[in-house]
């Protein structure tokens, strides 16, 4: 079969997408058209966390798309029911609003917070994020990132969204106003390069949220549903956040996201929120199915185990090559090089033959892993391998 390339395609151009296209994939593996398999340490930017076609997914997918798919949202559904119960069971929150994306998710949540603001607050509004943010790509989610040169790009930004620095206390505190309704954040910075907020940090932030009277919204749109070895990264910290979003892992590939909020919080009024396709039973049966996987007994303390083990793999990694070092949290880690080569490893990691390995530089100068939850210590091995060599090689690396 012959490969279908971006410059003959009537794809619209917002990626530069490589010269491949994927035909199917299994676990940790995808194969392309030219039968040509790669190890996927990407894995739809964590969306995919139990690998390509889990039978768990596949098997609700089957299942729920022969008996009801789209009854809209004015209805009531028996998955999207199960899937809210769950999550409001295994989390501090009461309840639960279904979206189709992280961005739509983080949307939800400024709608709420502001909303909360005006009944709560004297028609507070402002919300403080952080530098080097990213939260979505929607106007809203993009004026409340912190990524550089994004307060330009679609010019005017929505108005309302000051920015700290992440674990710099003071940065926040400075920021407090009687327009501040809430603090939103990531637990674990991604796209700034796989960056955690320290314990410390959080819990200044929540006693400063708490002596404000404003919000506290956490986006765990990456890190949520198993990522760190806990259910949600907040876990980790031994807070109560007011707010949290979720997406990429809960859907397990499959377009799905979520607002969780606590009951105290809760202020939207019927019409202020909602969306043709949120909460279909399609994509909550699938959340369903995830959940289940992830919560069974051993699943997490087994992501965790794999979580160490790459670290400790990176770290000898990086102490081989005089690299900087690596960071992160269970199955989302970031390796940090000593210059800006990573596009350059990436390529050489995706062209390797015969089996290539996929890699993501969400920063110039750092390579970022998401693996599939499922992924064995095995395949770990390898990839670090298959890295090694590339780097042996890379000359760009020893410039």
């Amino acid at each position: 079969m012959n490969a279908v390339f971006p410059q003959n395609t009537s794809l619209m151009r917002i990626t530069e997408r490589p010269d491949l296209v994927f035909s199917h994939g299994s676990g940790s593996w995808l194969t392309d058209e030219q039968g040509k398999r790669y190890l996927d340490f990407v894995q739809g930017w964590a969306a995919n966390c139990l690998g390509h076609a889990p039978a768990a997914v596949l098997q609700a997918l089957n299942e729920q798309s022969s008996r009801l798919v789209n009854p809209s949202p004015a209805f009531y559904n028996r998955p999207s029911i199960e899937l809210a119960e769950c999550l409001t069971k295994h989390s501090v929150f009461d309840q639960v609003f279904f979206a189709n994306s992280g961005a739509e998710a983080n949307e939800g949540a400024i709608k709420l917070a502001r909303k909360w603001g005006r009944r709560h607050k004297a028609g507070a509004f402002e919300i403080i994020t952080f530098e080097n943010s990213f939260h979505g790509r929607t106007l809203a989610t993009m004026s409340a990132s912190g990524k550089p040169g994004w307060d330009k790009l679609f010019a005017p930004q929505v108005d309302g969204f000051p920015k700290a620095k992440l674990n710099d206390i003071d940065s926040v505190t400075a920021l407090i106003t009687s327009n501040t309704a809430a603090i939103m954040l990531e637990l674990v910075q991604g796209e700034a390069g796989v960056i955690p907020a320290t314990y410390e940090f959080i819990h200044s932030l929540r006693e400063l949220a708490n002596l404000s009277n404003v919000l506290l919204i956490v986006d765990e749109v990456q890190t949520g549903i198993g990522r760190t070895g806990k259910l949600f990264a907040y876990e980790h910290l031994g807070i109560v956040p007011d707010i949290m979003t979720l997406g990429k892992g809960i859907g397990g590939g499959i377009p799905l996201a979520a607002l969780l909020a606590r009951e105290e919080v809760c202020c939207f009024e019927v019409g202020d929120q909602g969306g043709t396709f949120n909460g279909n039973p399609l994509t909550t049966a699938v959340g369903v199915a995830v959940l289940n996987t992830i919560l069974t007994p051993g699943f997490l303390g087994d992501v965790a185990s794999k979580g160490d083990y790459l670290a400790a793999r990176l770290k000898i990694l990086s102490t081989n090559f005089g690299l900087p070092g690596e960071r992160g949290v269970g199955l989302l880690r970031g390796l940090v090089l000593t210059n800006n080569c990573a596009g350059s490893i990436v390529l050489s990691a995706l062209q390797r033959a015969p089996d290539g390995l996929l890699l993501n530089a969400p920063r110039p100068n750092l390579l970022r892993f998401m693996p599939a939850l499922t992924v064995t210590h095995q395949e770990i091995d390898l990839m670090v391998e298959w890295l090694t060599s590339i780097l042996d090689d890379s000359t760009a690396l020893h410039q």
